[in-house]
């Protein structure tokens, strides 16, 4: 299979699974008026949506599920998007969603597409602003994991080359969101744990559910919650 056929059966995939995991938009109060629930927008790609295992166990539904609210989650990543279908697809949602908490973990496939650190940049501070702009009263930031230690990196490049880009990406992400007064949970040593130790799931290039799980208990660990 050709590196496009990959990249293309990952993207068609993902559809699929987002079309199971976005809820539909229902109406709501505004988010002053007492007794309405958080909303938390989760933001990505793959690794978001939760590939290689299910939407129920992918971090964000986690993360809420671990939260001491109730909380209304609308996960709109999708498998093989970029920073620039962020800002097309799903910054969008804002306006309708009105989000009161938003995760964001974006950058695999922009290295995957040949975007510079420059272009990805400029994506990432374009999504940041508009988060701020649309009052999202917190924006978390985490970092793509070390793919490139999974079996079907080898597609995409060396390992090696891989894993500095990765590193390189994720420096850009934690500037930014920090610039915007976000929160940026360094889980990458966790995830370069579990990559080692092999916690991938059967599509041999995403976490498996096990790795998603421990993703959304340090973040709770840390403090992050949609709850405040």
């Amino acid at each position: 299979m050709t590196r496009r056929s990959i990249v293309r059966a990952l993207s068609i995939a993902g559809v699929a699974l987002c079309v199971a995991a976005c809820t539909s938009a229902r109406v709501t109060p505004p988010a002053s008026e007492p007794g309405t629930p958080p909303r938390y927008l989760a933001l990505g790609d793959s690794f978001t949506i939760g590939t290689g295992s299910t939407p129920a166990q992918s971090y964000p539904a986690r993360l809420a599920a671990l939260a001491s609210c109730s909380v209304e989650l609308r996960n709109v990543a999708v498998n093989g998007y970029t920073t620039e279908d962020v800002i097309d697809e799903e910054l969008p949602e804002l306006a309708r969603f009105t989000p009161t908490f938003v995760s964001l973990a974006i950058g695999a496939n922009d290295i995957v597409q040949g975007r510079t650190p420059d272009q990805y940049r400029e994506h990432v501070r374009h999504i940041l602003a508009a988060l701020k702009v649309a009052g999202a009263k917190r924006i978390v930031s985490i970092p793509q994991p070390d793919w490139s230690l999974s079996p079907a990196a080898r597609a995409f490049g060396e390992s090696p080359a891989i894993h500095a880009r990765i590193v390189e990406a994720n420096a850009i992400l934690r500037d930014e969101t920090l610039a915007v007064g976000g929160t940026y949970v360094d889980l990458f040593p966790l995830m370069e744990t579990q990559a080692r130790a092999g916690m991938i799931a059967g599509d041999a290039l995403h976490p498996s559910a096990a790795a998603y799980g421990a993703w959304a208990e340090e973040l709770a660990r840390q403090g992050v919650s949609p709850c405040g």
